[in-house]
């Protein structure tokens, strides 16, 4: 079976979310706390607006937040900023929680943000 590719224009600027399904995979790319229209948000709703992006990305795909199996996310100050992030985290993830890593950067690519996150999705 060939992949598919989903873009949604409805999560941020200014690219479309990306996702790739592979057989009951998702494979989502990395989302930062942008808008539709392109403004970072700032503080810990920056989290919340990744979040919200990448269920659209998965909606796009027909999933959910609750088919997110595994989290890769990426912090440009990990010790000072994790403990705000997660609190975020588990307030907005279902349950049960999915595997998550959590990696320090020097930096991030996307208009000075300090954190993104990338999804994988399983609808089995």
């Amino acid at each position: 079976m060939p992949a598919e590719y989903t873009l949604t224009k409805e999560a941020h600027a200014p690219l479309p979310g990306i996702a790739v399904r592979a057989g009951n995979y998702v494979y989502c790319s990395g989302s930062v706390g942008m808008t539709k229209d392109g403004q970072m948000v700032e503080g810990t709703d920056r989290t919340r607006q990744i979040l919200g992006n990448l269920e659209e990305v998965l909606k796009g795909s027909g999933m959910t937040l609750g088919n997110v199996v595994k989290a890769n996310v990426y912090l440009s100050k990990l010790s000072q900023d994790f403990d705000t992030f997660n609190e975020v985290w588990k307030e907005a993830m279902p349950e049960p929680k999915p595997a998550r890593t959590c990696i320090g950067v020097a930096e991030l690519p996307a208009g000075g943000t300090d954190v993104e996150i990338e999804f994988v999705a399983y609808d089995g």
